[in-house]
């Protein structure tokens, strides 16, 4: 017996009001050297107004930011991500100050933190870097995108410990449940939802997705990963976000325009657009 074949549903045809922000990308990639603007193009009509594209290093943003000169939709987000922490010098770091200092597209500083998943980086290498780029991001006066993968409990501590309560802080790709949406919330933080909140086994996230105030609660697509149903195990791109969209209205007993508008108004106020 053969696989059932995935029916695959263009975005286009769910598209919602135009207001939506992605705020969470990685659009400099090769993945789409292909259909870049083709893309973005799907993006617009489907209902974004903004997009923010995350580079994980100076060296990167200062090449590829150029990729989206036409693109006044994308806003820029920088940071070292943790695995790659053993980057995070006191060369980049001032590379990264002068970034922020002359490209008025940067809006935060991200994705940084901890990332205990992937063995390639030590924990005590990641710390630092993730404490460095805290400590630029309240130099700068920058909102923070936060990566926390296994490492929840760490992270936190370290956040609290360093008075980051009430800090503009994003905690992106959510994938938890409603006593770690409650203890993020409760630092007055916000919280961003990807697409895995469309997976029949994510219950757990759903429930955490009822509970999150209104003005709160963000979208993204961490594009090209992380593609929500009915696109999951392909590329994920921009336009995706109206299928989390949709999943976080059901969760939560609202309409998909208006979770839509208002995720979208959280991220123009949360990045100063």
């Amino acid at each position: 017996m053969g696989h059932k074949k995935i029916q695959r549903i263009d975005p286009l045809t769910m598209a919602l009001p135009v207001g939506g922000v992605d705020s969470h990308a990685h659009l400099d990639g090769p993945e789409f050297d292909a259909d870049r603007d083709a893309t973005l193009d799907r993006a617009l009509a489907a209902g974004l107004a903004r997009i923010g594209c995350v580079f994980l290093n100076p060296g990167d943003f200062t090449v590829r930011k150029t990729l989206f000169n036409a693109r006044p939709e994308v806003f820029f987000l920088l940071g070292i991500h943790p695995c790659e922490g053993r980057f995070c010098t006191d060369e980049a770091l001032s590379a990264m100050r002068g970034a922020f200092a002359h490209e008025p597209r940067l809006k935060a500083v991200g994705e940084i933190g901890l990332d205990y998943h992937w063995k390639d980086c030590p924990r005590e290498t990641q710390i630092a870097a993730f404490t460095a780029q805290l400590d630029l991001a309240r130099e700068l006066d920058r909102p923070v995108a936060l990566h926390c993968r296994e490492a929840e409990e760490e992270a936190l501590a370290i956040l609290e410990s360093r008075g980051f309560k009430n800090y503009p802080l994003l905690w992106h790709c959510f994938g938890g449940g409603k006593g770690l949406a409650r203890r993020i919330l409760a630092n007055g933080w916000h919280i961003s939802i990807p697409g895995p909140v469309t997976y029949n086994g994510n219950a757990g996230l759903r429930e955490a997705v009822a509970v999150i105030p209104a003005d709160r609660l963000l979208l993204e697509t961490d594009s090209p990963y992380l593609s929500p149903v009915p696109w999951r195990g392909a590329r994920n791109e921009p336009a995706h976000t109206v299928f989390t969209a949709h999943a976080v209205a059901l969760a939560r007993g609202e309409s998909p325009e208006a979770v839509w508008l208002a995720c979208g108004e959280n991220a123009r106020r949360f990045f100063r657009l």
